[in-house]
């Protein structure tokens, strides 16, 4: 029997999960595995549970860094350590492949005294094949119980946003009506009716992906926004000034007789505001008098010297 080599001793991270197969008797040889995606062969083979085993046989498996060409499959390195027992760390190797895991796994022997012969390395796939499945198994566990939590959270999330596109509906169908009346107030004409908006169907959001009430949440944030912005338009349409507002003026003309006594006339405006005292009108002439009540009238006198 090939002769093992001694190991020196490693820290363990104890926080690292380690994997253990049960122990496999057979003829007071006694096998037990132990896999670790995250520990290596050699702080595996180091732990005081195994330090006493006769072999401690170990094999690895991590990706390469060199990509395969021509295949888009990751590329792989593995490599195995026998301690003493010929062809075991082949075999151990071969699990790791066929399980397409990474990490290490290592089995621990304790010879009782009687050859066992090819039946070993069935106890050492066995024992591997065992403590890598737990592994997988609770991976699996975990990560169903991470996806459950995700749908859960998921759900959460869709009904408040489910929820929150439902006031988003109440509160545009309450601007549009308040938009309106707005707009009924600015109308020209008083005979003008408030137009009303027919009854909006409200898509069955339980139905929509994620994704899609995403971008209508957003939709109907732009939606109020915008009515808002016609809503402040409308307001300070009503507050400016309008032209029925501005009082009415009235026009009178009238041909009066001219002070020259002449019989020309002259035309006289009268304007005045419709709200105020008549006798505050203002009054404009026209068509100045023809002539002037100073400058003597007839043919000239000769200029006599």
């Amino acid at each position: 029997m090939p002769q093992k080599r001694s190991l020196s001793p490693n820290p363990i991270r104890s926080s690292t999960n380690i994997y253990r197969s049960s122990q496999i008797l057979d003829r007071s040889s006694r096998f037990i595995a132990l896999y670790s995606p995250a520990l290596t062969a050699r702080e595996l083979q180091s732990l005081p549970e195994v330090s006493s085993a006769t072999h401690r046989i170990a094999a690895w498996r991590s990706p390469s860094s060199q990509s395969t060409l021509g295949s888009s499959q990751r590329a792989y390195v593995t490599s195995h350590d026998d301690d003493g027992e010929k062809h075991g760390g082949k075999t151990l190797a071969s699990v790791l492949s066929t399980l397409n895991v990474e990490g290490a796994v290592v089995v621990a022997r304790w010879y009782g005294g009687v050859m066992l012969g090819p039946v070993r390395f069935d106890h050492i796939k066995n024992c591997a094949r065992e403590a890598i499945s737990k592994y997988i198994s609770t991976t699996q566990q975990q990560q169903f119980k991470k996806a459950k939590t995700t749908v859960a959270e998921d759900d959460t999330k869709r009904n408040h946003l489910i929820r929150i596109l439902s006031e988003r509906d109440q509160s545009i169908s309450v601007l549009r009506g308040l938009l309106a009346e707005k707009q009924f107030h600015n109308a020209p004409s008083p005979k003008a009716e408030v137009q009303k908006s027919s009854p909006v169907k409200v898509p069955d959001y339980s139905k929509l992906p994620f994704s899609a009430l995403e971008n209508l949440e957003r939709a109907r944030d732009a939606t109020i926004g915008w009515i808002l912005g016609q809503i402040e338009k409308a307001e300070a349409k009503m507050e400016a000034p309008s032209d029925d507002s501005k009082p009415a003026v009235i026009e009178n003309r009238q041909e009066k007789p001219s002070v020259d006594g002449q019989g020309a006339t002259e035309t006289v405006r009268t304007v005045h505001d419709a709200t105020s005292n008549p006798s505050e009108s203002t009054i404009q002439t026209l068509d100045p008098p023809i002539g002037d009540a100073n400058e003597p009238t007839g043919d000239p006198k000769p200029d006599i010297k």
